[in-house]
């Protein structure tokens, strides 16, 4: 049986964090909104979960899969879930709890990220908010940015069994993750980017490491993958990057 993810149609956003870890293992997955209307498919149906009377624990707002019965909210809480079934959280049970803090961890950067664009409210525009926007992107490049990525970096230099990865010694759902918050920065804020690999290697290395992976590299490569734009959570606004001090 395959995994029905739900998330919004044409957006990488959250959702991507829970893609990339189904396309790495390679398995059977369905995205719903994605899907044909007269199947029952689509986003019509993904609404019609969230607002269901039945379900007794229905999700707030996607991404959330269902595996059989079971209905699943929440990024971290998706991968906490899939890390064990598709072989990506560690083999020692105590390092899962490390690994869904560090997911947690990056879920809290996400959510700066779109604050970069939406400062002051999400039913608002940007257009509404830039003098706020651009204020909030300066603070966020000249000092969440580096309180991040070094705190990353050190969790990696820390990590006694592999300094290739966040947690264990073998990829988990955290390094790909990893990748994409990597990745959606490079693509929001280039200029502040520029010199990343410079100032974190080992979080460089592992976001090349992962691109490289077969099935990551085929995903990419593919019509599956969907484009950066400015619907999402990343979004490249030129008048909010600058050269990170």
């Amino acid at each position: 049986m395959s995994y029905e993810l739900y998330y919004w149609d044409g957006l990488q956003g959250r959702g991507e964090f829970v893609r990339l870890a189904l396309e790495e293992a390679r398995a059977e997955y369905i995205e719903v909104a994605r899907g044909d209307e007269g199947e029952g498919l689509g986003t019509a149906k993904m609404l019609e979960v969230m607002s269901s009377k039945r379900e007794a624990h229905p999700p707030f707002a996607p991404p959330f899969l269902k595996d059989g019965n079971l209905l699943i909210s929440q990024t971290a809480n998706i991968l906490f879930y899939l890390g064990p079934k598709l072989g990506l959280a560690p083999a020692d049970e105590g390092l899962r709890y490390v690994a869904n803090g560090l997911q947690l961890t990056v879920a809290d950067v996400v959510t700066e990220v779109h604050d970069t664009h939406h400062p002051l409210a999400s039913g608002l525009y940007y257009e509404d908010q830039k003098d706020a926007a651009k204020t909030r992107a300066d603070d966020f490049i000249d000092n969440r940015i580096p309180k991040f990525m070094h705190y990353f970096e050190r969790v990696i230099l820390q990590n006694t069994q592999s300094d290739a990865h966040l947690v264990g010694n073998r990829l988990t759902y955290v390094d790909l993750s990893m990748f994409q918050l990597i990745d959606g920065l490079h693509y929001a804020f280039p200029r502040a980017m520029k010199r990343f690999g410079v100032h974190y290697p080992l979080l460089a290395g592992l976001h090349d490491a992962v691109a490289a992976r077969p099935n990551i590299a085929a995903y990419l490569a593919s019509e599956r993958r969907l484009a950066y734009n400015k619907s999402g959570i990343f979004r490249h606004y030129p008048e909010l990057d600058k050269a990170a001090r």
